[in-house]
């Protein structure tokens, strides 16, 4: 093996954390500036999207929970695949119908996000995930129990 490959294959689990962890708070800021009017507001214009409107008071809930789920490893799977279809639904939506590729009809926010979050969906969160402090202890202690002998 190369000491290139090995590299990698050591810092993927690392790598992927990192993306994970950037992605989440990019897609959180997103949902802060529509809910809350910061970092430049709901659609840049320094507002808030009215709450509980169609879709996007929903769209930005999901942003915002989302974003940070995903940014700590805390239920990465279940908030990313939420979040992909969120963004999906952004795009075929709001976006396709203008014109066919993401360049052309101001969608490629939402078709990068609901692509990276698919795969976080499919690969997990790697390294330094909170689903690891509170989900791999059980899983330890299940799998040293399974090799125990029985006492009965």
């Amino acid at each position: 093996m190369s000491p290139l490959t090995s590299f990698t294959q050591r810092s993927t689990p690392h790598a992927l954390a990192l993306f994970r962890i950037v992605i989440g708070l990019l897609f959180a800021c997103h949902g802060a500036s529509s809910l809350f009017g910061v970092l430049g507001g709901a659609m840049g214009q320094g507002g808030t999207v009215p709450t509980g409107s169609w879709p996007g008071w929903y769209a930005a809930v999901i942003q915002l929970a989302g974003g940070l789920l995903v940014m700590l490893g805390l239920g990465t799977r279940a908030a990313a695949f939420i979040s992909s279809g969120s963004m999906a639904y952004a795009y075929f939506s709001a976006h396709q119908g203008s014109a066919l590729w993401p360049i052309q009809n101001g969608g490629e926010a939402s078709a990068m996000y609901c692509w990276a979050f698919l795969l976080l969906f499919f690969t997990g969160p790697g390294s330094w995930a909170l689903d690891r402090v509170f989900f791999d202890r059980g899983q330890e202690a299940a799998l040293t129990a399974q090799r125990e002998p029985s006492s009965v």
